[in-house]
């Protein structure tokens, strides 16, 4: 696959930060950097952090089905994978999505599963987002086929603490990464890994094994998007393009075109790299690795080319 299991970049450095509620000692996201920068492209995984505190745990009504339902399953093992063949940073959150939803703004709460019906709190409670009230806001309150998630409801205070050790060290980490790549490139790209359940057939097609998303245009130049579809359709790599995953709060918040700095979201077939049970590592993990690292480096080139032709200073937030 032209090489692309092949390890790039030289020496990493290592960086943790946050705290995993519950958990003493436990960072809530890791962040590996090769030095210098090989690429001006950062990988992010949101969706399969695996850290979950015993008291987390003895709250949920069935923790192993709502783990496998709400986690992007192992895909942290494809994004490593795919990272050290090309060089990209990576960052990888361990707190779980059943403690705090990564890729929801913190407004997205379904206030009526707090302690009290979330009345009189402030920060505008009262107003749910059309993610939360469907059970997946930014703590998920319930899924299709299972129901509600939680024997009791969440105390106001524990939010906050899974917003303030969890969500925004992330995203700060999330920020930094990127200014330090724009920085040296003069451009930076977001790859933000996620996994989906298989898709159903298009007509006469099989379903898309990749969802390519970019808010519909608002937050990735369109070259880069049309690059990844060229490198995916020259590998075989059946993609889509925004339907059904259009990407969230992740690109909404850190994707500036405008700016040089790029966002793009990659949900990728479990049946691509899991088991049949879609439960664990199967052997098609390797192969989809290394087709990724080539989509990967082709847009990491294109990234590099954006930043030679603008040259320009990041404007100031």
């Amino acid at each position: 696959m032209d090489g692309g299991s092949r390890k790039a970049g030289g020496a990493r450095r290592d960086s943790r930060g946050g705290s995993v509620p519950g958990l003493a000692g436990a960072a809530a996201w890791h962040l590996s950097e090769p030095e210098p920068a090989a690429v001006p492209v950062l990988i992010a995984v949101p969706h399969a952090g695996r850290a979950y505190p015993p008291e987390l745990i003895g709250k949920m009504r069935d923790p192993a089905l709502a783990a496998l339902r709400l986690e992007d399953r192992y895909v942290d093992i494809l994004a490593r994978k795919v990272a050290e063949a090309t060089g990209a940073a990576l960052l990888q959150a361990h707190a779980p999505r059943a403690m705090i939803d990564l890729n929801r703004a913190p407004e997205e709460v379904d206030w009526t599963m707090l302690e009290g019906g979330g009345q009189g709190q402030g920060r505008g409670r009262g107003r749910i987002a059309r993610r939360a009230r469907s059970g997946l806001g930014l703590v998920p309150r319930r899924l299709a086929g299972m129901g509600e998630i939680w024997r009791t409801p969440l105390p106001v205070a524990a939010l906050d603490q899974r917003i303030g050790s969890v969500h925004a060290p992330y995203h700060d980490a999330l920020d930094g990464a990127l200014r330090s790549l724009h920085s040296r490139w003069g451009a930076a790209l977001l790859v933000d890994f996620h996994s989906m359940p298989p898709l159903g057939r298009q007509g006469e097609a099989p379903g898309a094994e990749l969802v390519i998303g970019d808010r519909f245009g608002a937050s990735c130049d369109g070259g880069l998007v049309a690059a990844a579809f060229a490198e995916a359709d020259r590998l075989g790599l059946r993609a889509a393009h925004n339907r059904p995953y259009a990407g969230g709060y992740v690109l909404d918040r850190h994707g500036r075109p405008a700016r040089g700095r790029h966002a793009m979201q990659f949900e990728i077939c479990r049946r691509a790299y899991l088991d049949m049970r879609l439960a664990e590592p199967g052997e098609r993990l390797e192969d989809t690795a290394s087709k990724l690292a080539l989509v990967i480096r082709r847009l990491a080139a294109e990234t590099a080319a954006l930043g030679s032709a603008t040259s320009l200073p990041e404007a100031a937030e």
